[in-house]
């Protein structure tokens, strides 16, 4: 009979107490989803889930290697050649060597930006270890992914290291070249913007103004 009290007054759910003191590994992610049980707004709990870093770095590697190796092909099949119209004038794929930022905005602080862009990579890296929402995962993918890209094309492109030229080719019509890695750092800026507005944050709870 006492045996089978026991059975029935065990709790189904982890104490939070013991999942604290739980150590590393998947202790700690149990840990962090009892602790993630945080209010939203009007008190609701919101549990936070497991970490979605594996996201976040299967969108950046996708997002890096669609921008490694589409630079790699312009270089090697467009470079020096004439302009491909894609659609007509609207749209062409020109190789131009840009040392300035997105867009060829600030050509002559091609460091700083270099520097900008490591540190925006260092912050994403920071932020993954409370990031538990997924559409956050993928919008700092975006931007990790985007960053590492054109990155890769500042430390190893001539003329030097960390004042490489960035290479660009997407040429819509009355508008400023740009790259794949452009496009990613862009997409992933609005999502957060989205993302903020929707009141979702990073570790997955969320807020209401």
């Amino acid at each position: 009979m006492a045996e089978a009290e026991r059975t029935i007054d065990t709790p189904d759910s982890p104490d939070p107490a013991g999942a604290a003191s739980a150590p590393g590994g998947e202790h700690d992610d149990q840990r962090d989803a009892v602790a993630g049980a945080v209010a939203d707004g009007e008190g609701t709990p919101v549990p936070r889930g497991k970490r979605r870093i594996a996201v976040l770095l299967a969108v950046a590697a996708f997002a890096y290697a669609l921008d490694l190796g589409s630079k790699l092909l312009v270089v090697a099949k467009l470079e020096h050649h004439e302009p491909i119209n894609v659609i007509g004038e609207w749209l062409r794929f020109e190789a131009i060597r840009n040392p300035g930022a997105a867009f060829g905005v600030g050509e002559a602080f091609t460091v700083i930006f270099t520097l900008i862009a490591a540190t925006v990579i260092v912050v994403i890296i920071r932020l993954a270890r409370k990031l538990y929402s997924a559409p956050w995962a993928i919008a700092l993918g975006l931007l990790l992914g985007g960053a590492l890209g054109n990155l890769t094309d500042r430390i190893f492109r001539a003329p030097g290291v960390f004042e490489g030229a960035v290479v660009d080719f997407i040429a819509p019509k009355g508008f400023a070249v740009f790259n794949l890695a452009d496009s990613a750092i862009v997409c992933g800026g609005i999502l957060i913007v989205l993302l903020s507005f929707r009141g979702l944050d990073p570790d997955g709870t969320v807020h209401k103004d």
